[in-house]
């Protein structure tokens, strides 16, 4: 009998990779910080013996969720601005609001709040845009939580940076410092046409192409995005990034909610990615992205939640369900986005999109054990034919039981094994007391 780390037998898992199966009462074994063997129970108990064996009757393993689009530290601007447009919502609260808080203690302690929340949901994996990346990166190294980690380019000058020249010298550093750490991957992360202008772009284009790291930006996210970019352009922002040589398959285009189908066409042709965030979308009138077209073209399409500050939450559970549903409606197929796919987008279409799917997004021998539980023995999940389509459709964040990132142990029966749930709460009211009294102030 073979000695290993961990040794899990389930009720059902669903590796996502072979597509749309599931293995009753199989087991999953871990050594090394990698699966090793995916096997029926009763054989696994014969060939394996875990140091750590655990048995989840009633309760499935997927892949570690990938969460492709976040700005994590904004989770302490939950609620702060709700209920208005995009870019009265971003210039009158969001980015004053930055403008006087987001500094390193900020994005520390955000990141943190934003790593409980995504961890006790099932999420694995990040990918982050936003200010102090160093900062970003060292928690969740320390947390043990995988993320790439967003190299953040801006024209005008923030508490991180005084422009694009330092914005990208301390983003190279960050990669550097990063670089031999398992659990860390970086991005170059232009925040968005409108805010970059056309050197810098083209400077983290040929960084890209030079180090093979995606390059993650906001793209056509709304029609006044679109239409003001025509009118000082002369070209729709796609138009101009294709121009600039950053049309690639490195290119993680988000939000894309403005598309035509020439430009449809044009992606798909480039090999460029996709990330999908319907429910920040959906909470800023943004629009929708046409999801059904850009599958039936064959572009790779992941999820992301956005910030807190404009969902109001980090939970891929939500997007994988809204994301099916609006597909759905706005395709007018029922057939449009089925559970299996939506599952896909949320695991292995994220890890391809950040050129992880090698090491991440389904459960395959020698891959990282990435993996979640989810008890699907309640009432809430009950009675049940297909635990993908109950997964998607009927399964909420709290039935996450357990968590491993790399075979390493996260989350025990809901509660998190290497962060301090009740020094998070305390942190994050600190912050919301002041805040808040700047914000009444103003």
């Amino acid at each position: 009998m073979k000695q290993i780390d961990t040794l899990i037998h389930a009720r059902w898992i669903i590796p996502v990779e072979p597509a749309d199966t599931v293995y009753d009462n199989h087991s999953l074994a871990i050594d090394d910080g990698r699966i090793v063997a995916i096997l029926p129970s009763d054989e696994a108990r014969q060939q394996y013996q875990g140091k750590t064996e655990l048995t989840l009757d009633d309760q499935a393993l997927i892949p570690g969720l990938v969460n492709t689009h976040t700005h994590a530290a904004m989770s302490l601007f939950r609620g702060l601005a709700d209920d208005l447009p995009l870019m009265e919502w971003l210039n009158d609260h969001i980015w004053p609001a930055e403008g006087k808080w987001a500094n390193g203690d900020f994005v520390h302690d955000g990141t943190r709040l934003a790593i409980a929340e995504m961890l006790r949901g099932g999420t694995t994996c990040f990918s982050d845009m936003y200010f102090f990346p160093d900062e970003v990166a060292h928690v969740a190294s320390q947390s043990g939580m995988r993320a790439a980690v967003g190299i953040i380019m801006i024209d005008f000058p923030t508490a991180w940076a005084s422009g694009p020249d330092e914005y990208l010298s301390k983003g190279l550093k960050v990669h550097d410092d990063y670089r031999h750490d398992p659990l860390i991957t970086t991005t170059f992360a232009p925040h968005a046409p409108y805010t970059v202008s056309d050197e810098p772009l083209k400077r983290l284009q040929m960084y890209a192409e030079e180090l093979d790291v995606p390059l993650h930006i906001h793209l056509h996210e709304t029609a006044h995005e679109v239409s003001d970019a025509e009118q000082q352009h002369g070209q729709r922002p796609l138009q101009r990034l294709e121009a600039l040589g950053l049309l690639t398959p490195h290119l993680i285009a988000v939000h894309m909610t403005q598309l035509t189908d020439d430009e449809i066409e044009r992606v798909a042709t480039a090999g460029a990615q996709v990330v999908h965030c319907p429910e920040s979308n959906l909470k800023l009138a943004s629009g929708f992205c046409p999801i059904h077209k850009l599958h039936q073209a064959g572009i790779n399409v992941a999820l992301g939640t956005d910030g807190a500050a404009s969902n109001n939450d980090l939970d891929m559970f939500g997007e994988m369900r809204t994301a099916a549903l609006l597909a759905k409606a706005v395709g007018a197929d029922a057939s449009a986005i089925p559970a299996a796919t939506a599952l896909q987008m949320a695991t292995l279409n994220g890890a391809r999109a950040l050129g992880l799917d090698k090491e991440i997004g389904s459960l395959t021998v020698g891959k990282a054990a990435d993996v979640v539980a989810i008890d699907l023995s309640e009432l809430e999940s009950q009675p049940l034919y297909h635990p993908i389509s109950q997964i998607v459709y009927a399964t909420n964040r709290d039935k996450v039981s357990h968590v491993w990132v790399n075979g390493r142990h996260l989350l025990k029966e809901r509660a998190l094994t290497t962060l301090d749930e009740n020094h998070i709460l305390d942190k994050t009211r600190q912050w919301r007391d002041k805040i808040a009294a700047s914000d009444q102030q103003a």
